[in-house]
């Protein structure tokens, strides 16, 4: 068992550092956002899973087994003694294990509870202040004079645009802005954005745990520029882009947790415009992803093979 926690362990320094460094400096992402995110997903979820289980399995190494563990020391929980193979360096490390999972836990519920909670303020605001779009379903204009679009996620879903963002762009562009806006909601992004930014919450001292949600904040934003760029060209996202810049850009959303696009991310947005949407050729793209199932299934299957009896 110690080999599996140090094969863990060893994993989990590999996810928290070098990967993510590796993958956010990467040209390929901005070509295929879709499989870039799905990778940070797995890196996100196979390292959480390698640093709990190095904890748990080094922890319950004495007894040979998670569940032999279990056996042997809920019993004496909090009755005593515990079973002296069981030194304070396991037991701390089964502790920090609980408490790490706790702790990322309860972080993305409170996360979840306050994203949903400002869903519903926002949605109030919405059906006080502005009126609905004609011609476009689920589409509320404000008047204001600032150009400004974004959604609201949630089970009822609303795309927002300002007076001034009509004012300000031709149909084809509105056109675009609508159609990435209401790709975020069809793809679901505030989930993916709700993870990664209730993981930085929980490890804000986590230097690659801001890197990460910032990385994937900014593939959302060109996944949403791809339906944009299907449903109008790419001519007029571009212009549209241009006209509503940072004071509002396409792409901001309520839901964002305040990662709302910066001027890095408008220029990354506009310079992909004339790059291939898709990988160099179908084997990077399954490299990619047998990379992000191999992540995942690393943890699982150590855990599972010290789940039982293990010499």
């Amino acid at each position: 068992m110690l080999a599996v926690a140090v094969l863990l362990g060893g994993f989990a320094l590999l996810l928290a550092w070098p990967i993510p460094l590796v993958l956010s400096r990467a040209a390929w992402p901005t070509r295929s956002p879709a499989i870039a995110l799905a990778l940070w997903q797995a890196i996100a979820l196979g390292g959480g899973l390698s640093m709990i289980g190095c904890l748990l399995v080094f922890g319950a190494s004495p007894a040979g087994s998670l569940l032999g563990a279990a056996g042997a020391l809920l019993p004496h929980l909090f009755t005593g003694p515990i079973p002296p193979e069981f030194g304070v360096v396991h037991l701390a490390a089964l502790t920090l294990a609980a408490g790490l999972a706790l702790h990322l836990a309860l972080n993305l519920a409170l996360t979840a509870v306050r994203a949903e909670r400002e869903r519903r303020r926002q949605h109030q605001l919405i059906d006080l202040l502005s009126d609905p779009m004609p011609g476009q379903p689920r589409t509320r204009v404000l008047a204001h004079p600032v150009p400004l679009a974004y959604c609201v996620p949630g089970i009822r879903t609303a795309t927002v645009l300002t007076d001034g963002l009509i004012d300000a762009l031709d149909d084809a562009e509105l056109r675009a802005v609508i159609a990435h806006e209401r790709a975020h909601l069809d793809q679901l992004h505030h989930l993916v954005l709700l993870a990664f930014r209730a993981w930085h919450s929980a490890l804000p001292w986590f230097p690659i745990a801001n890197r990460a949600e910032r990385s994937v904040a900014l593939l959302a934003e060109m996944l949403a520029d791809d339906r944009a760029r299907r449903e109008s060209d790419d001519d007029a996202l571009r212009r549209a882009m241009l006209q509503v810049g940072s004071g509002g850009e396409p792409g901001a959303y309520a839901d964002s947790g305040g990662v709302v696009p910066d001027v890095t991310m408008l220029e990354a947005r506009l310079a992909r415009l004339d790059e291939p949407q898709q990988l160099s050729g179908p084997v990077t793209g399954s490299a990619v992803v047998w990379s992000a199932a191999i992540i995942v299934a690393v943890p699982i299957v150590a855990l599972l093979a010290t789940l039982g009896a293990l010499a």
